[in-house]
């Protein structure tokens, strides 16, 4: 078994009759990454990270930020040198060697499905508490499943199944519905914003930095700038989400770095702005416990025509999330099998709208399971660890394609590669010491049953 065989970089795409057609412009990309990146984290992690940080909480944001960017970096060159669908999975195929490669892919399904589970779950809490609020409730036992005593979370598979239609329906036209949506989730954020500013106070960020710098135990919860960090960090991937779409970009040299680095850039100043606007408009203990931290600051301060907009705004924009790592895991699913590490007839792309339809639906079909029936909340922090595993897996690639292919034409090429990629190498496995102990063991528990899934069918593939 040849466990370390790689991929050639001119055939990741695949052959013509399994390549996915190219449809997206760069300003597509930019909005996917945005609509994979602002989602729940932004209305909820400002009052989690409080908890955890205090008003440094915005150094918490930057932190993860300057983490993510050099990842982001990574990315952007490696994306835009191997233009083909997969990720972080495909460009470890071509850099590392095929059991690196299931491993980074196998970590990107936990990461993905959770994600969109987890969003799924989240967004079916505001369409029930609204149809409730317009005299249409569902049934407690459609809007649970058997873990928190109902039978089935229907809305959540609900939304799941039209984001799966709509992308079924065509890259381009899901795209541009995206890019809409992203609109209004932004347009909030920066209501948000204009609502507290009149209300800020310097005085309230002082003692800027009451629990530390590093991660320790404070009353039981991991405390400290970089615990915040490490849980943040949740709020701001969704970026990678793009490099899963290259196959599918109309110029990826330069379509891809733009929407991989310019996505993050605006999610990052988007984050930093609305945390230092919460922590300056309001002592961070009046909202650190709370579900819905932006929400309770507009309505403390009188404006409850804001906060109600801004909730609006979360239930009709949510389903992007769900759109970008849908998409994205879809992809990943897609190349994996094009590779024949999954059924190739998994990789099968439909003649009239050039999407892998039967994929998107078997994608659709897993996440809706955990979705509707698996108590999310007590594994969701194993899609931190996925993407942390991914992050470095691309900052490595990029390092050793330099090492191994110096003349390979690259569309975009890092600054400092050399800094860069160890720096986020570096961070990400800082903020994965970060995570609870918990989150690390399930995680390698996760790998290592991918290993032996791996050694079986790769070894049963060639005695057949």
């Amino acid at each position: 078994m040849n466990w370390l065989k790689r991929k050639d970089p001119d055939a990741a795409a695949g052959p013509g009759q399994r390549r996915l057609a190219a449809s997206l412009s760069w300003w597509h990309l930019v909005a996917l990454g945005v609509g994979g990146v602002v989602g729940t984290g932004i209305y909820t992690l400002v009052g989690v990270g409080a908890n955890l940080a205090g008003p440094a909480v915005i150094l918490s944001f930057l932190v993860a930020g300057v983490v993510c960017t050099c990842a982001a970096l990574a990315y952007a060159e490696v994306a835009a040198m191997i233009p083909a669908s997969g990720s972080a999975y495909t460009y470890s195929y071509v850099a590392l060697g095929e059991i690196f490669a299931w491993v980074v892919g196998w970590s990107l399904i936990l990461e993905y499905s959770l994600v969109v589970s987890a969003v799924a779950v989240g967004w079916s809490g505001y369409a029930g508490g609204f149809l409730q609020g317009i005299g249409l409730p569902l049934p407690s036992a459609l809007v649970a499943g058997p873990y928190a005593g109902g039978v089935i979370n229907l809305p959540a598979i609900v939304i799941i199944a039209v984001v799966a239609g709509l992308l079924s329906a065509g890259t381009r036209e899901s795209a541009t519905v995206n890019a809409a949506l992203v609109v209004i989730k932004l347009a909030a954020l920066l209501l948000f914003m204009a609502v507290a500013a009149p209300h800020f106070h310097l005085s309230a960020f002082h003692p800027f930095m009451p629990y530390g710098f590093s991660g320790h135990g404070v009353d039981g919860l991991p405390r400290g700038v970089m615990a915040a960090a490490a849980i943040i960090f949740f709020a701001f991937y969704g970026f990678d989400a793009i490099s899963t779409a290259s196959e599918e970009a109309r110029n990826p040299g330069r379509d891809l770095p733009i929407g991989i680095i310019g996505s993050l850039a605006i999610c990052t100043l988007i984050y930093i702005g609305v945390a230092a606007f919460a922590v300056g408009s309001m002592p961070f203990t009046e909202y650190a416990h709370s579900a819905e931290p932006l929400a309770l600051i507009l309505r403390r301060l009188g404006a409850a025509g804001a906060a109600e907009a801004i909730g609006a705004a979360a239930v009709i924009a949510l389903p992007t999330v769900i759109l970008a790592f849908l998409f994205g895991q879809s992809r990943i699913f897609f190349a994996m099998a094009r590779d024949g590490l999954l059924p190739l007839a998994l990789a099968t792309i439909n003649a009239r709208t050039g999407t892998p339809i039967r994929i998107t639906w078997v994608t659709a079909v897993i996440v809706g399971v955990l979705a509707g029936l698996v108590p999310l909340d007590q594994i969701a922090a194993l899609a931190n660890a996925g993407t942390l595993l991914a992050f470095m897996a691309v900052a490595l690639c990029m390092l050793v394609l330099r090492r191994r292919a110096p003349h390979r034409p690259r569309p975009f090429r890092t600054k400092a590669a050399w800094l860069v990629g160890p720096m986020a190498i570096l961070g990400c496995f800082y903020l994965f010491l970060s995570l609870p102990a918990r989150t690390q063991i399930f995680f390698a528990c996760w790998n290592l049953i991918g290993l032996a899934i791996y050694v079986v069918t790769t070894g049963s593939s060639q005695k057949a």
